[in-house]
């Protein structure tokens, strides 16, 4: 496998670990509906641990810091990721807590409505990071999602700092307790919604999505990537701004687009330092992560992005 390569970057995931249970239906109960409903399926998912596999997938060396409950779910979330090859040291057990939990209603027509319970990702906490400073030190990217608790995820970005480990930011979900302690970062990369919700811009065009990415710098981030779905991607960095076109595809399923794209991105980085090459492998990782359903079984490895950046 090209993750148990020892050149290959090491990537450290901080984030969220959860176990999605999607519910099919014809249409999402009203209050005080009963219905009966098709099937349910039981999905690996949070935005920290797609993150993790999406960069295994791609060559990456993966630890994931997280915890889990002490419930059924637990050990199976934890032996999905490793089944992945993401070590799992990390990941801690948390007492009298339930693992992180999504239940998503799926309604024949696509639309969805789903209820987080944050569960024992919500107890992960800055005395969980700082025991493992030296963990973080030893990355060579540090990926973090806004899953787990602001405070945790700022206690991260300050050990990266000090360390000189470069640090990633997909900032979704946006917390209406918004703070800029967020942007000290190497790179944020939100899709245009999250972007809109940090700087009160409405993303309409591609100017819209420079100007905005301008502000996410002038907050603090030394690079800014937005994620326009159709429209493709923007970059800006060291001054310099680029519009990476869009990769043509049928989408499917949107989930996990996000990770996918912020992994490719992390691990191609660390692999060239050449930015915009990353985010060009990365804009091709995304679009194939909407080209089938569900989160990490729709995550591509390399040999299917490159295949598809040669016959692009």
């Amino acid at each position: 496998m090209s993750n148990q390569n020892h050149s290959a970057p090491r990537i450290v995931v901080c984030g969220s670990i959860n176990m999605d249970l999607v519910v099919r239906c014809q249409t999402i109960p009203k209050p005080g509906q009963t219905i009966a409903a098709e099937s349910v399926t039981e999905v690996c998912g949070g935005k920290g641990a797609n993150q993790a596999v999406a960069a295994a997938k791609v060559g990456g060396r993966v630890q994931m810091i997280g915890r889990v409950g002490n419930d059924a779910f637990a050990r199976r979330l934890q032996a999905n990721l490793e089944q992945y090859h993401v070590d799992c040291q990390a990941v801690l057990s948390t007492d009298d807590c339930a693992s992180g939990l999504a239940i998503i209603a799926l309604e024949s027509s696509g639309q969805n409505a789903i209820m987080v319970v944050p569960g024992a990702n919500g107890q992960l906490l800055e005395s969980d990071i700082q025991s493992h400073h030296q963990l973080i030190e030893s990355a060579d990217v540090l990926m973090l999602q806004l899953e787990i608790p602001t405070p945790s995820v700022i206690a991260a970005i300050d050990i990266a700092k000090q360390c000189g480990v470069r640090c990633i930011l997909d900032p979704a979900p946006v917390a209406a307790e918004w703070t800029d302690g967020l942007l000290d970062v190497d790179l944020v990369c939100p899709n245009e919604s999250e972007a809109a919700a940090i700087t009160g811009i409405e993303i309409d065009s591609i100017e819209d999505a420079r100007t905005a990415a301008q502000q996410l710098i002038n907050r603090g981030a030394k690079n800014a990537i937005i994620t326009l779905g159709d429209r493709g991607t923007v970059l800006l960095a060291d001054d310099s701004f680029h519009h990476i076109a869009p990769t043509p595809i049928q989408p499917v399923d949107t989930t996990a687009a996000g990770d996918a794209f912020a992994s490719a991105l992390a691990v191609e980085w660390a692999n060239t330092s050449n930015l915009l090459q990353a985010t060009q492998f990365a804009s091709v990782a995304g679009a194939l992560a909407a080209t089938k359903f569900g989160a990490q079984q729709s995550l591509a490895d390399r040999n299917e992005i490159n295949a598809r950046r040669n016959h692009s």
